[in-house]
């Protein structure tokens, strides 16, 4: 069976995606350093919750511009009478008709 190929994500949801996974990233480590902290009664909880609310805060805004940057970059694909992508951004060039038109006689 042929798989069907998928089409490449804009530049700007690809860096928005990397940003969001990052973000993710920091946010787990700093629940792993809080439940660790917790569980050995340091004063550490403090500085990782902290941390951690900040990376909750900083991961749905990643998410955020995510949703916004893909909602854009489909707009631009759907650019009113555009017959491929991005074409409302660029100048329309005329094509040769191809057709020979009807004669009436």
């Amino acid at each position: 069976m042929a798989r069907r190929r998928r089409n490449r994500l804009p530049d700007e949801v690809r860096a928005a995606a990397v940003r969001a996974g990052l973000a993710f990233a920091f946010t787990v480590v700093t629940v792993i350093v809080a439940v660790l902290a917790s569980w050995s009664h340091t004063n550490l909880i403090v500085p990782a919750l902290a941390m951690m609310a900040m990376g909750v805060f900083v991961l749905v805004w990643c998410l955020i511009d995510v949703v916004v940057s893909r909602q854009v970059a489909a707009s631009r694909r759907r650019a009113p009478n555009s017959s491929g992508p991005l074409d409302g951004s660029r100048e329309r060039t005329r094509r040769p008709n191809t057709r020979p038109s009807p004669h009436r006689g």
